[in-house]
């Protein structure tokens, strides 16, 4: 059974500037597959491998997934023992799901992730005012 992740984009303040990052880091490793550092490796790596991806919470709203290729045991740029989370580069926007905040990552399952977004729908609403009206029970 697919198991997928789910983790905080810290530092990241929208969905653009998730892309960017991602496209300079692209720019600087090369290549292969994107790489994304956490301190636990996955118990149930197989299932996260078994068509899984990393979904990405920004400001409070999954906006984002990346499919995961490999988790291998690693170092971190600082030299410490890690996980290598090693992800496709194509991000896939979700549709705006809100999500309260954590530590680390955590396991997601497939019938809670948020759906992959359809492009040219003609109903698209900024991810703000989204986040609002979930607050406030209109969507």
């Amino acid at each position: 059974m697919t198991l997928h992740l789910i983790k905080m984009a810290v530092g990241i303040e929208d969905l653009d500037e998730l892309i960017e990052h991602r496209r300079r880091r692209r720019e600087r490793e090369g290549e292969g597959p994107c790489r994304v550092y956490t301190r636990h490796m996955p118990r149930r790596a197989a299932e996260v491998l078994d068509g899984g991806s990393i979904f990405w919470v920004i400001k409070g709203l999954v906006r984002a997934r990346q499919r995961v290729l490999g988790l291998v045991h690693g170092r971190d740029p600082e030299g410490r023992a890690c996980c290598v989370c090693e992800l496709d580069h194509a991000l896939v926007e979700t549709e705006p799901l809100p999500h309260r905040p954590f530590q680390g990552w955590r396991y997601l399952d497939p019938a809670a992730a948020a759906p992959d977004r359809i492009a040219g729908r003609g109903d698209e609403l900024p991810p703000l005012l989204v986040r609002e009206l979930r607050q406030l029970g209109l969507l």
